[in-house]
Parts: structure tokens; sequence; C-alpha cells
């Protein structure tokens, strides 16, 4: 509808240039024609049905003539009509020029709006009237009402929806206070079934293999919490939590021997492996990369094997959440354009070539 206007404004157009060069008599001759043409169809149907661009064209086309001069025209409607809606264009017109570019009062500057909704981010039990103290604390003056407009402009709830902490914020505001442990099983060439327990850090992803055994009874796993326990208070690492599933293998005594040490054991829910997503990915990685390419032949090899893999982990394996680097080895400097344009790389074998490494030759 909105393009039909401009079509029929360009296809007159064009109607008028080619009149242009048409005599007064060929004129005459044509009108006379389309007279009696209008006269044969106006016998033959009912009352037209016009759209708002035909009434637009046609009272732009006729306002100029008189009204009396309309009378003698053979039109489809009759002059009062288009006189009508020649009178309802001008309305509109006049309407859209008087009427305000922007009613009410002016829209809150931008840069104040990223700041409110920068404040209720950073501090999600905050409610519209705390920042909108803070706001006036900062020297900007708005009014409460049109805080708590933005507020629900963008979808935001009012702060005591906004107080529940999720798992995923949880996990990002404690990452460098937060142990997951797990258990995972592997078989050895004789068909024993052994048991591994091993932790992981959320912020460095360093490794620690605890321990590995067939009978996991209550009394080992609480003797490998109790030598966590020990470790973390050596290495000086403040550890607040720890987050593990609702295993039956581990025992009460395990959480309380965490507990001495001030670790709160954090489960997760049932069936839920993605809330230790970490460790599981980490148990994935060592499955594929050297379990599932590895004869396991007892108890003492699997310690090897882990331990090994343990090492190349936390001091070589590169890590996408830490940018590239390992654990207890961060990225060296960038290469000189010397050194790039005469690399002499080493590999060192691990497992005897199950794991490689490679290295700056000395």
């Amino acid at each position: 509808m909105l393009l039909r206007l401009p079509y029929l404004a360009l296809s007159t157009a064009v109607s008028f240039m080619r009149l242009l060069p048409m005599s007064n008599r060929e004129k005459d001759l044509e009108i006379l024609a389309l007279r009696h043409q209008l006269v044969v169809l106006q016998r033959q149907t009912g009352k037209p049905q016009l759209t708002w661009p035909d009434r637009a064209l046609l009272a732009a086309l006729l306002h100029r003539l008189p009204h009396g001069r309309l009378r003698q025209l053979h039109l489809i409607v009759s002059p009062d009509t288009v006189l009508r809606w020649h009178r309802e264009l001008l309305r509109r017109r006049h309407a859209k020029a008087s009427r305000p570019k922007r009613p009410g009062r002016p829209r809150t500057v931008r840069s104040i709006r990223v700041l409110v909704l920068r404040l209720v981010h950073e501090n999600p039990s905050w409610g519209y009237r705390r920042v909108h103290g803070e706001l006036a604390a900062l020297g900007i003056k708005v009014a409460a009402s049109t805080v708590w407009s933005i507020l629900k402009e963008h979808g935001i709830p009012p702060a005591p929806d906004r107080q529940h902490t999720t798992w995923a914020t949880f996990l990002r505001s404690q990452a460098e206070a937060i142990l997951a442990a797990d258990f995972f099983e592997t078989k050895t060439l004789t068909g024993a079934t052994l048991t591994v327990l091993t932790v992981i850090e959320h912020a460095t992803r360093r490794v620690r293999i605890l321990g590995a055994t067939t009978q996991p009874t209550a009394a080992w796993v609480t003797q490998l919490a109790r030598n966590l326990a020990m470790d973390i208070q050596d290495s000086g690492t403040r550890i607040k939590y720890l987050i593990r599933d609702r295993d039956v293998r581990y025992p009460t005594s395990f959480d309380a021997a965490l507990d001495d040490q001030g670790v709160e054991a954090v489960k997760t829910g049932v069936k839920m492996p993605r809330m230790n997503a970490i460790m599981e990915r980490w148990i994935r990685s060592c499955r594929a990369e050297l379990l599932d390419r590895t004869l396991i032949w007892d108890q003492a090899h699997l310690m090897h094997a882990l331990r090994e893999y343990e090492q190349f982990h936390n001091e070589h394996r590169p890590h996408r959440a830490l940018a590239g680097a390992a654990p207890l080895h961060p990225l060296p400097k960038p290469l000189t354009s010397d050194r790039i344009t005469h690399l002499d790389i080493r590999r060192h074998d691990r497992l005897r070539g199950i794991l490689h490494e490679y290295h700056h030759a000395a």
C-alpha cells in the first residue's frame, strides 16, 4: 500500500510526458474517447472501491480546478468527494507538521543508562532506589522512576528476584577457591577394576592424582582426603569449596577431614554431571590421551602412567582456559624474528611415545 502511491505518481508523470508532443486536437479526441469509455463502464459496474493511494492521487491532480469545473468532468466519484479527499490530505499534512518530534520527557542519556545496567549487573541485590542513591552520590541527577523504567525496559526483575545466585555465577566468583573431585574407573589386562580418585583446581587447572585401588573403602577414601588437606595446607592454596557428586564411595569422614581444614564439600545435583564439568572434561581427556592408548598391567603400572600424565598435564599441556599456558608453566615471551627464522624444536617422549612434549633445543 505504501509503495502504490509512488508507483501511481511515477506512472502519471510518464503519461503526462507522453501528452507533451501531442497536438490539442489529438488530446481532445483522446479525452472524448476516454469519457465515452467511462460512461460505458459506469453503466456496467456498481460503486467503485478506491484505495487510499488512488484517492490521494486524484485529490492531488484535481485540487487546482474550481468547483464548477469539477462538476463538468465525468468522474467516477462526485466533486464533493474529491474536495473532501483534498481537505483530508491537508489536515494530515498540518497535523504531522505540528506534532512534536518526541512527545513527553527527553530520553535519558545513553551513558547513564549503561551505568545503571552496570550497577545492577555488578550488584544483583540492589533495587532501583539503591541504584538511584548511588547515582546521586556520583553527582548524577535522575529520578528514581527513571532508574525503574530503565530496568523494566531491559527486562531486569526486582531485586528480590535477582538475589538468587546461579551455579555459573558461584563458579566464576569463587574459582580461585574451588577444587573439584571425582572417581573414575579403568580395567587391567587381567580384568580387574581399578578406581582412581583425582581433584582439579578450577582457577589454575592443576590436577592431583590422589590414588588408585581395587577396593575403594571408606578408610582409603578418608585417608586420601587427609593427604589432600595436608597438600593444600603445605602449598598455601586458599581452598574453600570442593565440588563432588553424590557417589556412595564418599563417606561422611571424607567431608569431615576436609572441613577440619576449612574446606566445605559442595554436592552436585542428582544426575547433573555438568555441575562438575571441569572435572568431567579432564577425565575424558585422560581417557582419550592416555588410558584408551595404554594397556594397564596392574595398579603399580596405572599409578606410574597417571603420574606421568599428571606431570605432563600440569607442566606442558596447553589449556584454552589459561590462554594456551600450562597450569604450572606460564607462557614464555614471544620469540624475536631472528629466532623464528631458525627454529630448532626437539621432541621429548613420555610413556614410550604416547605423550609428546616439544621444546627448543638448548
